[in-house]
């Protein structure tokens, strides 16, 4: 397998493409993460969009990064601080080679702490070439004690 290319295990369904995409982004602090396999998963000119406050007095906004963007973003976190992300609920939407899924999140720093530090949603679009899903896009937000997340989304 060359480095572009993804493990056919990992982008065969739209349950496979979630499922890596939460596996390759956890594991404990200081622990290098298989990059390679993060970049197999999008299509070129992805993008992965945080809502966050980009200065300290600043209002939510949508910051949008490339596959590398976000890989220099997370990287120094993660040297420090382990982390563990899971998908505790989905709400998927399909039309032809296009599907929309609703993936809601929770985060731990190690996977056996009895509660999350963070949860959120995750909107992820997703385009089927007819042999294999790329990630189009993640745009998500944390919940917050203004935005906390709705039932239908549990």
């Amino acid at each position: 397998m060359s480095k572009s290319e993804a493990n056919p295990s990992d982008v065969a369904s739209i349950d496979a493409i979630i499922a890596a995409t939460y596996d390759s982004i956890s594991g404990p602090a200081g622990q290098k993460r298989d990059w390679e396999r993060e970049r197999s998963l999008y299509y070129p000119g992805a993008r992965l969009i945080p809502t966050a406050k980009p200065g300290t007095n600043s209002e939510l906004a949508p910051q949008t990064l490339d596959v590398n963007g976000f890989i220099a973003r997370v990287e120094p976190y993660f040297t420090e601080h382990g982390f563990y992300e899971k998908e505790i609920a989905r709400r998927t939407e399909q039309f032809g080679h296009i599907a929309h899924v609703w993936s809601t999140y929770e985060s731990r720093h190690n996977p056996d702490d009895p509660e999350p530090f963070m949860r959120g949603i995750n909107s992820i679009q997703l385009f089927y070439d007819g042999s294999r899903w790329w990630i189009v896009a993640i745009y998500w937000q944390q919940e917050s004690t203004g935005h906390p997340i709705p039932g239908k989304y549990f």
